[in-house]
């Protein structure tokens, strides 16, 4: 029973998209070496990948900015912060490192985020007392 005043009006839809607005990336990386016992500066960490990069994309590719923010000597792990536009760039470039000075490598990217604060903490290494 509908009342003949009331007119239907047809159902709206409003898509609301938010765009990130963090101008940079955040990648968690681990370098894993055949020799377990050698050990990498932060120096040559960022050599390595940038050697990477010039191999993947040419000279251009060699001079893409990124920043290497942390990075432990004893457990090979380090945090960088890349542009949005360059983390594809980047991540292919460290996903095809295979050597390092004749030794096989591969890097891990254990996670990506585009606020450095997701990479604090980790659910997974969480330990409760």
């Amino acid at each position: 029973m509908r009342r003949a005043d009331i007119q239907d009006e047809p159902a709206t839809y409003e898509r609301l998209v938010y765009k990130n607005t963090s101008v940079y990336h955040y990648m968690r990386i681990s370098l894993v070496l055949e020799n377990e016992s050698t050990r990498l500066s932060a120096a040559q960490l960022k050599q390595l990948i940038v050697s990477g990069l010039r191999d993947l994309y040419g000279e251009v590719g060699g001079a893409f900015p990124f920043d290497l923010l942390k990075f432990d000597e004893s457990t090979l792990t380090g945090v960088l912060r890349v542009y949005n536009s360059g983390l594809v760039k980047l991540w292919s470039a460290l996903t095809l490192l295979g050597f390092y000075q004749n030794e096989l490598c591969f890097f891990r990217v254990t996670q990506v985020s585009p606020f450095l604060l997701t990479l604090s903490g980790n659910s997974r290494e969480l330990e409760l007392d």
